[in-house]
């Protein structure tokens, strides 16, 4: 039990990878110094005493700096986090080896350029210069620049939610190896599915491969997920209609590319999805409601739905070069986008005005340029949102406005149009 103790204690402890590396440049500049009394290397690549000690107080200088950035960074990390995701994630963020070897790099670098600096003498002859201390220092410093530009993507990569939630996830599978080993019992794979050998989402799915796949084995693939789901290991990936026999179950799974996330590669849904979650987010602030932002969002989505609206979507079926169908794929029709681009935003923004108008006016827009067999779609999300503005709103008149068409939200719409008894009476007197 001490044991465990001792090595959880030293696996979670931000401090013990960096002492390491302080300690090894000490006995680097050590070892160095006592190996060069000054002639081992010419002075044309380490230069006089001057410059010598120009270069090693440089790079103490510029480690130093880097060492306070790379807290800094770590601690944005553990703020943003905790604040994002939950408090509890923190461990996982301070138990991150890279940020542990960066900032161990970094100060082990500052540490042999500094005690390097006493080997230099000065005489009035000119004096001694440790070159092979002052080159290790200077090949220190090029990797650690290196390192830097590396753990700047590595630190923003980690902010990613996907990120976060596969190092927990990961760290919970191992916790699940070591306290139940074994694969289970499970039955013998069926020869007429291939299985995912890893989880993740699909973002990548190569269809010329799979088609040409399936003809060379003379069958038909079936594809069970869509691009933007995500695979559990082990799951049915594709299942083989016709004789399985000939089907090199590897180079299928391969042809399907997974990861920890989904991209835009071929899934353009999920544009339209973080365009939402924008969205959704701004009118999900409490009190701090933004829907300027909102309406910004949907101008967006208005555009790209403009676009699709005309557009043949793909129906998913892939045929060889002599017209059998080899390969069939979920795909997205007209209403998953609409439903997509919509329904969220009109349940998050039903009480206010600025964002019911705002769909209402790309909605209406989009009717004047979607197909006939796709307007339906559209005229469904009409009808929901003026049900979602009569049960937002009190006043007959607040309700008026709010089912008035403005592609600004609020500003560019001609409510003079609207029927209001009071101004109309003011207008008939008028004339």
């Amino acid at each position: 039990m001490g044991r465990f103790r001792l090595e959880h204690w030293l696996k979670t402890s931000l401090w013990v990878v960096p002492v390491l590396f302080i300690l090894g440049g000490i006995a680097l500049s050590l070892i160095t110094t006592s190996i060069d009394d000054g002639g081992m290397i010419p002075e044309s690549v380490t230069g006089d005493t001057t410059a010598a000690m120009q270069i090693l107080y440089l790079i103490a200088f510029a480690m130093l700096t880097l060492t306070g950035l790379v807290l800094s960074l770590l601690v944005l990390v553990v703020q943003l986090a905790m604040g994002s995701f939950s408090p509890r994630i923190v461990r996982q963020i301070l138990q991150d080896r890279p940020s542990q070897v960066a900032l161990g790099l970094f100060a082990g670098t500052f540490s042999h350029a500094l005690l390097s600096m006493r080997a230099i003498k000065t005489t009035p002859d000119g004096g001694t210069v440790p070159g092979l201390a002052v080159l290790t220092a200077i090949v220190l410093v090029l990797t650690c620049i290196a390192t830097l530009v590396w753990y700047l993507n590595h630190i923003g990569q980690s902010l990613r939610a996907a990120a976060l939630v596969g190092w927990v996830a990961r760290d919970t599978m191992r916790t699940l190896d070591r306290v139940y080993p074994g694969a289970g019992t499970t039955a013998d794979p069926d020869p007429g599915f291939v299985s995912s050998p890893n989880g993740g989402v699909i973002f990548t799915i190569d269809h010329d491969r799979l088609t040409l796949l399936a003809t060379k084995a003379d069958c038909q693939f079936e594809l069970l997920w869509a691009v933007g789901d995500f695979v559990p290991t082990g799951a049915s990936l594709v299942r083989v209609i016709g004789d399985p026999s000939g089907v090199s179950h590897r180079a299928v799974s391969r042809a399907i590319v997974t990861g920890p996330e989904r991209t835009m590669n071929q899934d353009v849904a999920y544009g339209m999805r973080m365009l939402v979650d924008i969205a959704e987010h701004s009118l999900s602030a409490g009190p701090l409601d933004d829907p300027t932002t909102a309406v910004q969002s949907i101008d967006r989505i208005h555009d790209i739905l403009r676009q699709i609206a005309q557009r043949p979507l793909h129906d998913g079926r892939y045929e060889d070069r002599g017209g059998t169908l080899r390969l069939t794929v979920p795909t997205m029709h007209w209403d998953g986008y609409v439903r997509i681009a919509f329904d969220e935003i009109r349940q998050a923004g039903a009480g206010s005005p600025q964002v019911i108008r705002r769909l209402r006016a790309a909605l209406e827009d989009l009717l004047t340029v979607a197909l006939p067999e796709r307007r339906a779609a559209l005229e469904r999300q009409l009808t929901l949102l003026t049900q979602a503005a009569a049960a937002a709103t009190v006043l007959d008149a607040d309700r008026r406005a709010m089912l008035v068409a403005d592609p600004s939200g609020i500003g560019s719409a001609d409510e003079l149009t609207m029927s209001h008894p009071t101004r109309d009476a003011q207008g008939s007197a008028a004339r």
